[in-house]
């Protein structure tokens, strides 16, 4: 892969948060284009018939590929230029958005989803590695958490797919965001480039040269304690993450009767508001409690764990919308604290040459898990068990994660992403 020109370790504040907005638009576009299938169920359903077990599949297919190959591609990332994997990856997946709209059966569907998770698996593991690199220290959780608002964003733009499916047909939206993102892309080219990596001035090495092979990066990450209970954690949170993703526009439809555009709008907007707050606020607060508490970082994800996974209970539990509503954003709101922090986090427990492959590594478990999750979804349905189990089952998961996350010690105090020694 060609080498990208690379900015002074130097680099003003102003160009570190420049880089934040650009990979911030390509966030929203990356969970936009993944997430808008899940909102036309029956404009989709009633131009290529399918089960719902198939319908869920479209979304777990394009997981489980995502997912294996999310190692690979943090690899990748850091092994060569971060800036110009993720323009590759955006070019593509957005090829790959507008085609999914030209596809005429369920099979082509599937194939293009599949190749689709492929094209996204190098995004967040190299977008969240270069903001580790532009932001070294007490700007980290607040510029990792306001990169995630992008995904945030980009759900709550998913119920847009609803709408224009409604009326336009089922494939104008991927064919708008598809054409869209292939214009960014180029952008990019001319405007995102790679910094100085983090330790590079100390040891000497080229930023974009990594010593070891992936066998030997895989070694180095799960020799660690602390990264074993982090894949753990982030899998499990994966399980409720993705059913609230997957199902929740269905079960908004269905149990409060509502459009499938409205009920889109709410299952996602809604969620995706609060999870943007959280986000931001999650960053700042544990950025500023990083300065006197080393395991700020964990405690923060680990108290808003606390909160959520009661709220998850209540929007499975209750027959008022507005409660649902209520307790769904509760749940985005504190749930949100663990994206603005897991990279930080991860840069405390691990080699800081591998933190992209760190981070492919938890998103092949978490996204393998919510593949599954999904799929496990649509056969309840076909079986007649109401999907509120599913919700049900989160909220245990989410309460498990908060003791998992509770185990996990920094290697380095204020995370300054130090090699392991052990």
């Amino acid at each position: 892969m060609v080498s990208a020109p690379v900015i002074s370790d130097t680099a003003p504040r102003s160009t570190a948060w420049l880089v934040v907005g650009l990979l911030w638009v390509a966030a929203a576009l990356n969970y936009l284009d993944r997430i808008m299938v899940t909102t036309m169920r029956d404009s989709l359903t009633a131009a290529i018939p399918m089960t719902d077990a198939q319908f869920g599949l479209l979304t777990s297919v394009f997981l489980w590929v995502y997912g294996l190959l999310s190692p690979f591609a943090g690899f990748l990332a850091d092994r060569f230029s971060r800036s110009r994997l993720i323009i590759v990856s955006l070019f593509l997946w957005s090829l790959l958005t507008w085609l999914t709209g030209q596809a005429q059966n369920f099979e082509q569907l599937i194939i293009v989803r599949a190749l689709m998770g492929a094209s996204e698996a190098a995004f967040l593991p190299a977008a969240l590695a270069l903001i580790a690199d532009y932001h070294r220290g007490p700007t980290r959780s607040l510029a990792t958490g306001t990169l995630m608002t992008g995904i945030s964003v980009g759900s709550a733009l998913g119920g847009i797919g609803g709408l224009m499916a409604e009326r336009h047909g089922w494939n104008a939206a991927f064919h708008v965001f598809g054409l869209f993102g292939i214009g960014y892309a180029f952008l990019l080219v001319f405007v995102l480039k790679d910094t100085a990596r983090e330790g590079a001035e100390e040891t000497g090495q080229p930023e974009t040269a990594s010593p070891a092979r992936l066998g030997a990066v895989l070694r180095s990450l799960f020799s660690s304690g602390s990264f074993l209970l982090l894949v753990a954690f982030w899998s499990l949170l994966g399980v409720a993450g993705w059913a609230v993703i997957g199902w929740m526009p269905t079960f908004f439809r269905e149990n409060f009767q509502l459009a499938q555009g409205a009920a889109g709008i709410s299952a996602t907007a809604y969620l995706a508001g609060a999870m943007l707050l959280g986000k931001i606020i999650g960053g700042v607060w544990a950025d500023r409690w990083s300065r006197t508490q080393p395991r700020a970082r964990i405690l923060v994800p680990v108290l808003g764990l606390l909160i959520a996974a009661p709220a998850v209970l209540l929007v499975a539990h209750t027959g008022v919308l507005a409660i649902a509503i209520v307790g769904l954003s509760v749940y985005g709101f504190t749930r949100a604290f663990s994206d603005a922090n897991l990279m930080p986090i991860l840069c405390q427990v691990s080699d800081r040459r591998y933190r992209a492959t760190g981070y492919g590594v938890l998103n092949m478990f978490a996204t393998l898990v919510g593949g599954v999750t999904i799929y496990i979804g649509g056969a309840m349905r076909d079986a007649q068990i109401n999907v509120s189990l599913l919700f049900t089952i989160a909220a245990a998961g989410v309460l498990g994660c908060a003791v998992l996350l509770m185990g996990v010690k920094p290697n380095a105090p204020g995370g300054a992403g130090a090699k392991v020694t052990s």
